[in-house]
């Protein structure tokens, strides 16, 4: 079979070496933002989920917090513009610094960094009543405006769905791959699928699956109670090709943890790294 051409030509998977490579037409336009110029980012994690209210954020500072307690470097860029979570959680309500041409993103008790639109606002209670460029803008500014240091891991908490917000993210940023977040409910296979589809169209590889509110434990027993039935969330991430990076409970630690503004000193056991990160 006769190798396919584009439509100059050419039959190189790889624009590297070409001659005509500055007036090819076919190659892909690359709208990756520069990174800031004080910023030395290893890894950039996207976490994502195809619908809300799946503790997407919870597993964002959990992935965070264990990658901190290995001793590594890390920052957490909340792209949730409209429905910010991270720095309450840790217990941050101080505003970001600023120089005259960056940000200096808020430092948590651990050595976590981390920039949200909270941390710019007057009154972080304040919705953000802005349209979908104007949001798009502000989580590039995340990544080119801000001081983020010299960084092993910085993980992005992105909003719900596959909107504007999550497209910005994969195309801007050097995303080096997603683990997305769901739930045990019916509809959890189309909606894996879909963030998982994304994600490849994008040529981002999922590193793998978190499943949120499995079970809760019986206080007095310890039985594993499955409120939202029996999940299948093996048969999704086995057809998809990726690992089940955890199956956490309705943990009440974890809830306290969130409503006390000291995530900074929580220790997911729920959720483990098989060498992806």
């Amino acid at each position: 079979m006769a190798e396919e051409q584009n439509t100059n030509g050419c039959t190189e998977e790889s624009c590297a070496g070409c001659a005509h490579a500055d007036s090819c037409t076919s190659k892909k336009t690359d709208f990756r933002e520069p990174e800031n110029m004080y910023s030395s980012i290893k890894k950039v994690i996207g976490v994502v989920s195809g619908k809300g209210g799946v503790g997407k954020s919870l597993v964002t500072a959990s992935l965070a917090r264990m990658m901190r307690e290995k001793g590594y470097e890390v920052g957490i860029l909340d792209a949730d513009i409209t429905g910010p979570s991270i720095p309450k959680m840790y217990g941050i309500h101080t505003k970001a610094g600023a120089t005259e041409e960056n940000i200096i993103p808020c430092t948590a008790k651990d050595g976590t960094k981390i920039m949200s639109v909270n941390l710019l606002l007057e009154d972080e209670s304040a919705p953000v009543i802005w349209r979908g460029p104007i949001i798009a803008s502000v989580v590039k500014q995340f990544w080119t405006d801000v001081m983020w240091g010299d960084l092993d891991y910085l993980f992005v908490d992105m909003p719900p769905g596959t909107g504007d917000v999550p497209l910005t993210v994969f195309q801007s940023l050097p995303v080096d791959g997603v683990v997305i977040v769901t739930s045990p409910q019916d509809l959890v296979q189309m909606i894996v699928k879909k963030a998982a589809n994304m994600a490849e169209q994008m040529n981002i590889p999922v590193l793998g699956v978190v499943e949120n509110y499995s079970y809760v434990k019986c206080p007095d027993c310890g039985k594993e109670i499955r409120i939202f039935g029996e999940s299948n969330i093996a048969d999704v991430a086995s057809e998809m090709g990726v690992p089940v990076l955890g199956q956490m409970p309705v943990d009440m630690d974890l809830a306290k943890a969130v409503e006390e503004e000291r995530f900074y000193e929580v220790e997911n056991p729920y959720i483990s790294n098989p060498g992806i990160f």
